[in-house]
């Protein structure tokens, strides 16, 4: 190998709460050759590891900062309040954001929900990340309005949440840079797009196997032949009678050809 030729591999960035888990898998069962290697970033930096090439694509929160970012929304998540398992609202199942109005509502730096309007009392500080606002939530401090997701990953035995129906939901998308569309990055938009391997979009269709021309089968035009040849000859025979010595036409020929004579009176 040359000092030009580098091995192609592939750089995921992902942000928590997102599983590329399946995705992951079948990059792997179409492209051995080619190492995908994780990449976890926080939601604030996403962008920013994307446009640096930390990474080639990457799982991130709507919306993308910039225009020079490409980007495929997948899925929305449901939001939720984590909260104490002792806290009031833990005796329904479904909140509004109204029903937080007296609770201190913490808004870590790392949150990507679009609020017109905030919920809840303000914390004096915000948090650095969800996961410090979590540890908060659990000593008392306040409670928090997440993407489900990020409830389950950071979940805690003394923690619950419960669904907002009226806030604002998390859009996951896959982005990456639009002036670094490499080959690679379209294999694997085909991937989450759900192409398969021989769809016509795809970049590295399968080759179809050769296939001769199929012969036609003489079978067919044998019967044919044979059912014509003895219609043919069975209707000659119907037309025609055959002619034999001493059958029909010898019996025949002798009553054309004998006369017989009156019979001769008795005197």
């Amino acid at each position: 190998m040359t000092g030009s030729e580098v091995s192609p591999s592939f750089r995921l960035a992902y942000v928590p709460g997102v599983t590329p888990t399946k995705w992951v898998r079948i990059w792997n069962e179409r492209l051995p050759d080619v190492p995908l290697t994780l990449v976890q970033v926080s939601a604030a930096e996403a962008c920013d590891v994307l446009r640096s090439g930390g990474a080639d694509a990457g799982f991130l929160r709507l919306p993308v900062d910039g225009t020079d970012l490409s980007a495929i929304p997948l899925y929305t998540e449901t939001t939720v309040v984590v909260i104490p398992k002792d806290h009031v609202v833990t005796a329904v199942d479904e909140v509004s954001a109204a029903d937080l109005a007296d609770d201190i509502v913490l808004h870590p730096l790392d949150d990507t929900l679009e609020w017109e309007r905030r919920p809840g009392l303000p914390a004096l500080e915000r948090p650095a990340t969800t996961e410090d606002a979590i540890e908060l939530v659990a000593a008392g401090v306040g409670l928090l309005v997440v993407p489900q997701s990020l409830a389950r990953l950071y979940h805690r035995k003394d923690l619950t949440y419960r669904t907002v129906a009226d806030a604002p939901e998390s859009r996951v998308a896959l982005s990456w840079p639009q002036d670094a569309t490499t080959d690679l990055v379209e294999d694997f938009i085909g991937i989450v797009r759900g192409r398969t391997v021989n769809s016509s979009r795809g970049r590295r269709p399968a080759p179809a196997p050769a296939q001769s021309k199929p012969k036609r089968s003489d079978t067919g035009d044998t019967r044919r032949k044979s059912s014509s040849t003895a219609g043919k000859s069975a209707g000659k025979s119907v037309g025609k009678s055959p002619r034999s010595g001493s059958g029909g036409s010898g019996g025949s020929g002798g009553a054309k050809g004998g006369r017989r004579g009156k019979p001769r009176r008795r005197s």
